[in-house]
This record gives structure tokens, C-alpha cells and sequence, in this order.
């Protein structure tokens, strides 16, 4: 697990540091008027919160259920979803929200349900390729907006907001972009100078006797990479299309929960939310905790937006990840693997 290799000294700095953060921005939020915004809330309106994010959740699952099936493996929707959410619950709870879980999802796809390791770490790896290259064009693409909409929008005043180097973070965007597009074009046209960069980072465990068969496992997973990229395209464009709609409900939600907290906003104000929130979950913070906060404060100020609604979304917000977190921790004990047992896939057969 990534968290177990992370310095304990300096894991318990990032959760205080955290938790500071959550500790300041609170105490300049009218927290009184917290729950009676979220109280004002209709049933009809929790639900129709409820189903987005479902959809959104199985949106996102589909797409893996989609790349898992391009490669010939026989994982169905429950059992991606399982891995994908208890996935998600170690990737939050460790510093950086992006990023965690991945070795754990290679591991109950391997061990859990039979999958062969190249193929569970190809499917690991082209699920979180999908992921990271859409959230990282679409923030893109609203920082462009942003600068565009800098010189014209009458909502955006704020000094502190004009002070941000818009451009410099596009720059660093593309700059990501470009580097995961050329990553996985050597992967798949040059394989050979990936393969030696990662016998040197091995050179220390080269008589581990796991790593005796690596040869062999690249090949295999270079292989099947090839053919999917060959035989598989409308898959893969599936997939594409599946991530933006998921993106498009995630945005949608956050236009709704601004509804609920009764805020009006013109286009320019919400690309600025939108892109402040997805930034501060880039942040090396367990579940964007105290960065998701401060960045709403200071969204709000520099939008002259009422604070008490500030309030109200921190907490909507941090209630949803609660549940989602929840679901993640429910299918942990499902996926353990336990000797002398069946798995899954034996049960299924």
C-alpha cells in the first residue's frame, strides 16, 4: 500500500496541515447559517442529487467495464465497481487525492479475481489514463476560458484573482498533457526504452524472484496493449466519450448544489469555482481536506458571493464524499483475499 511507504512523520505533518487548513477557512464561515442553508433543501432535491451522483458512479465504472472488455477480460460491473470504490476510499485517505490505490486495484484483479498481472495493470493503468487526461484537458480548457474571461466579465474584480498567473498554470497543464501523451506513445511504439529505464529504477531487486519473470510479463502487457490500440478503437472512443459525460454530470452537480445554496452566478464565476475546486484537489492533501475549503472561501470572496452559502456547499460537498467514501470502505472487506478460499470469479463459475 502507498500509504505504508509514505514517511510517517511527514504523513502526519500533510494531515495536519489539512486539518488546519479546514480549521482556518471555518472559522471565517458563518457555520450558524450552515445547516439552516442545507435544511432549506427539498426532498425532491436530494434525490435528484442522489441519482446524479449514481449516474455518475456508474458512468465512470462503465468506462473500466469498457476497457476490461477490449482487452478480453471477463470482470463484470460489480466487481469493477467494487475495486474501483474501495480503490478510491485508499486514494483519499492518502496524500494527494489523484492517486493511491492503484497497486491495491492491481492486486484484487490479480489475486481476487484471476485476472493475469499484466492485464490487471494495463487495466489499472488505462482506466487512470483516461481519468487523468480528461480532468487534466477539461481543467485546461476552463483555465482558458478564465483568461478569456478575465478582461470581460464584470464578476470578476477581485485583485487577488487578477494576481494568479492563469497562464503559467495553462502552460503546466499542457505541459501534463504532452507528457502523458508522449508516455504512452512510447509505451506503445517504443517500449524498449521504457523497459530499460524501469531495469535500472529494478536494479536493486533484480534477484527478487517475482522479478525474474519481468521480461515476460512486458512483453505480455506491451502485446495486449498493441492490440487493443489496433482492434479495439471504437472501445477506446467509447471510453473517451463515457469520461467526458461523467465530467459533464460532475459539472452539472456543481452548478445544482450552487442552485441549492441559492447562489446566482454568471458563466465567468462558475469557471472560476470550477477551476479553483479541481486545482485544489491536485494539492498534496488527503482528500483535497482544507484545500477544497480554503479554495471555496476564497472563490466566494473574490466573487463578493454570500458566505453563508459558502458554508452550505463545504458542507453538501463534504457530505457527498462521506457517502461515496462509505461505499468504498463497505467493499473493502469483500475484496480481501483469504487462503484456501474461493474467489469471486470460482463462485461465479
Amino acid at each position: 500500500m502507498m500509504s505504508a511507504r509514505f514517511p510517517v512523520s511527514l504523513r502526519t505533518l500533510t494531515w495536519l496541515l489539512a486539518f488546519s487548513l479546514v480549521g482556518w477557512t471555518l472559522s471565517r464561515l458563518p457555520l450558524g447559517d450552515m445547516l439552516q442553508v442545507v435544511g432549506t433543501l427539498r426532498v425532491s432535491q436530494w434525490c435528484l442529487w442522489f441519482v446524479l451522483n449514481a449516474l455518475i458512479l456508474g458512468l465512470l465504472t462503465a468506462r473500466w467495464r469498457m476497457l476490461t472488455a477490449a482487452m478480453a477480460l471477463s470482470c463484470t460491473l460489480w466487481q469493477l465497481f467494487r475495486v474501483r470504490q474501495a480503490g478510491q476510499f485508499i486514494s483519499f485517505v492518502t496524500p494527494g487525492p489523484q492517486f493511491g490505490g492503484e497497486p491495491l486495484q492491481v492486486y484484487w484483479l490479480w489475486r481476487r479475481f484471476g485476472l493475469p498481472g499484466h492485464a490487471a495493470f494495463l487495466a489499472v493503468g488505462l482506466d487512470r489514463f483516461f481519468e487523468l487526461w480528461v480532468n487534466f484537458a477539461i481543467l485546461l480548457l476552463a483555465v482558458l476560458m478564465l483568461v478569456t474571461s478575465l478582461s470581460v466579465s464584470s464578476a470578476i474584480e477581485s485583485t487577488s484573482v487578477a494576481a494568479v498567473n492563469w497562464i503559467t498554470i495553462a502552460v503546466l497543464l499542457a505541459g501534463l498533457l504532452l507528457l502523458m501523451m508522449g508516455l504512452g506513445w512510447l509505451l506503445w511504439r517504443q517500449p524498449q526504452r521504457l523497459r530499460h529505464w524501469i531495469d535500472r529504477l529494478a536494479r536493486r531487486w533484480q534477484d527478487n524472484p517475482r522479478l525474474r519473470d519481468l521480461d515476460a510479463h512486458w512483453s505480455h502487457l506491451h502485446g495486449l496493449l498493441q492490440e487493443v490500440v489496433a482492434k479495439q478503437r471504437p472501445a477506446l472512443e467509447t471510453a473517451l466519450v463515457l469520461s467526458l459525460l461523467a465530467w459533464a454530470g460532475m459539472i452539472f452537480e456543481l452548478w445544482l448544489l450552487l442552485e441549492f445554496v441559492g447562489v446566482e452566478i454568471d458563466l465567468a464565476g462558475f469557471v472560476l469555482l470550477f477551476t479553483v475546486l479541481r486545482l485544489a484537489f491536485l494539492l498534496p492533501l488527503p482528500g483535497g481536506i482544507g484545500s477544497m475549503e480554503a479554495a471555496l472561501f476564497w472563490g466566494f470572496q473574490a466573487l463578493t458571493l454570500p458566505l453563508p452559502a459558502a458554508a452550505g456547499l463545504i458542507l453538501l460537498m463534504r457530505l457527498r464524499d462521506v457517502t461515496v467514501l462509505l461505499i468504498g470502505a463497505g467493499a473493502l472487506p469483500g475484496l480481501n483475499v483469504i487462503p484456501g478460499t474461493r474467489s469471486d470469479k470460482d463462485v461465479d463459475q
